[in-house]
């Protein structure tokens, strides 16, 4: 990963949508061989995302003391890592501690919930909230509430409306991204298999939900099977070769995450067969797997940018200034034409 620094003031440019794919039609990668590439992919912006990631200098400083206590939905993927990053920049940038923890997988919603009480116990300044369970953690956030501790949700949106804004990326537009660069890979015809990372967060409903509806609304020759869930690498990979031997001709499929993602290349890849994968997110295993053309490409966040925007949103919280009710942290298409392009590489972690 390129210096934070860096990665902040290329991340400011991170393409929001994609309206132009690939030329090719029906280009399909091998992931048995790595032996087809994949179809280019022509991006093209259609919004910058709003402001810019060094301090904003009408923003009030802070003196070092006050504590801005992030709770997050892991540090198992480097996906948090570097959401920690741009936190701590923007605390140092603002004048303010960061703290952040997160539970050891995204599964463990109690730990998180016992991280979130913790949180409200050291009484910081403000709260960061990435929920597992977008229900689940209501009553905290309402004692976090009655304590006037002002709560951002980021990564992922909360049933609640106790946050002041949500930090996100567009994660349903994101998966349609995916989908539209699939349909184009595949030549717009045949079965398409789903590996979802979960079905209880915003992010992981949003991403199953954005990737079927482009299908439904753009695809009608390709048949989207439901949706299967598996957040980690091995249940993954055991969920796409399940997939693959109950479904002879699938010609893709798709993971919503690192791990979802680097499972469905390894079942495919286990199955013998040749179908193109889609993923979501980066990581080393799925950077090595695009630039061999094992794996089609995937959509990136900027996590960077996420956390430092978190942070840049509770120091607004804190001085009573007015948020966006959704700031977006911005997606974009990558894959081997474009992997090693500054403005995507600053936004890929390995």
């Amino acid at each position: 990963m390129r210096t934070l620094r860096s990665a902040l003031a290329v991340s400011s440019v991170l393409l929001l949508g994609l309206t132009a794919c690939s030329t090719s039609g029906s280009g399909t990668t091998s992931p048995a061989t790595g032996t087809t590439p994949a179809a280019p992919a022509t991006t093209s912006t259609t919004a910058a995302p709003s402001g810019d990631l060094a301090a904003d200098p009408t923003l009030p400083k802070g003196d070092g003391t006050q504590t801005v206590y992030l709770v997050s939905k892991g540090f198992q993927h480097r996906f948090w890592q570097a959401v920690r990053e741009g936190a701590e920049q923007a605390g140092e940038d603002y004048g303010y501690r960061v703290e952040f923890v997160g539970p050891e997988n995204e599964q463990a919603i109690t730990q998180q919930l016992d991280q979130l009480r913790t949180a409200l116990q050291q009484q910081p300044a403000a709260i960061g909230f990435a929920a597992l369970d977008s229900g689940a953690a209501g009553p905290v956030l309402e004692e976090i509430q009655a304590a006037d501790i002002p709560v951002i949700a980021f990564d992922s949106g909360v049933e609640s409306d106790i946050p002041l804004t949500t930090v996100s990326t567009d994660n349903r537009a994101a998966a349609a991204a995916a989908a539209e660069h699939m349909v184009e890979l595949v030549g717009g015809t045949g079965t398409v298999g789903l590996v979802c990372h979960d079905q209880t967060s915003a992010t992981g409903q949003q991403r199953c939900e954005g990737f079927q509806e482009y299908m439904a609304e753009n695809a009608p020759e390709i048949t989207s099977l439901d949706p299967q869930y598996a957040g980690e690498v091995g249940l993954a990979a055991n969920t796409a070769r399940a997939l693959i031997q109950a479904n002879p001709g699938m010609v893709g499929i798709y993971g919503s995450n690192e791990a979802s993602a680097i499972g469905a290349l390894q079942g495919t890849v286990e199955s013998g067969q040749d179908l193109t994968v889609v993923g979501f997110d980066s990581g080393q295993a799925q950077l090595d797997a695009i630039r061999s053309g094992q794996e089609a490409g995937a959509v990136t966040q900027s996590p960077v940018r996420m956390g430092y925007l978190t942070v840049e949103a509770a120091v607004r919280a804190i001085n009573d200034l007015p948020l966006d009710e959704v700031i977006d942290s911005g997606y974009a298409w990558y894959d081997a034409t474009n992997i090693d392009d500054p403005q995507i590489a600053a936004n890929l972690y390995e």
